[in-house]
């Protein structure tokens, strides 16, 4: 796994290179100005960013054909599977930590942006889930549909990953009459997040499987 992890490292490594140049760029921005919007989308492009890089190396592995390679060696495909799956959440991570440091010294420095404190927690949410809930897509289209249908495959995910968050948010304003407490917005979010941690869990076996039967 960790042999599989480092080759998804060195995958993702020339994007991330330009991901950080922008994420810096965006990062000074965020501190030296008070604006909403540039929060917004520095805070999305942290989130949806670093985890979008992670699964467009799969694209990257397909055209230099080292996916094919990597079966001749002493891997399962499920450890192949199991290491995107990883590299996402990972990403993921980062992604959170660059969010943070990019959001605490901007409040401190100019005082809230947002009208409600919990805005800052639903933001991180959404962003998260967006990313899960894109990888959850992804994987198993790329496995099933053919890696020439790839960057096609991606944009539908990360739509789809957005959209499903959106509709999640629609149903909670209609479902949750106002005014809605922060207690109610807290757990809303939580259950949110814990739903594209599910699906996300549940993409693994399904990806695995679709994998197994696959044949270069």
């Amino acid at each position: 796994m960790k042999g599989l992890l480092k080759n998804n490292y060195y995958a993702m490594l020339p994007n991330t290179k330009v991901l950080l140049i922008v994420v810096s760029f965006l990062l000074v921005l965020n501190i030296g100005l008070k604006n909403q919007i540039l929060m917004i989308s520095y805070v999305l492009l942290c989130m949806l960013g670093f985890p979008l890089n992670s699964v467009t190396s799969l694209q990257k592995e397909s055209v230099t054909k080292w996916n094919k390679y990597k079966l001749t060696m002493p891997v399962t495909r499920a450890a192949i599977v199991r290491s995107y799956y990883v590299s996402l959440l990972l990403c993921l991570s980062v992604g959170i930590v660059f969010a943070g440091v990019g959001i605490v010294p901007a409040i401190m420095l100019h005082g809230f942006p947002f009208d409600k404190n919990i805005d800052i927690f639903m933001l991180l949410v959404a962003g998260a889930s967006s990313s899960l809930f894109m990888g959850a897509i992804f994987l198993p289209l790329f496995y099933s549909g053919g890696e020439e249908r790839g960057e096609m495959f991606l944009v539908i995910s990360v739509l789809c990953g957005i959209g499903i968050v959106i509709g999640i948010i629609v149903c909670i304003n209609i479902l949750v009459p106002p005014p809605v407490t922060t207690m109610q917005l807290i757990l809303s979010g939580i259950g949110m997040l814990v739903s594209a941690l599910i699906i996300f869990a549940v993409s693994y076996p399904l990806t695995v499987a679709v994998y197994h039967k696959k044949e270069y």
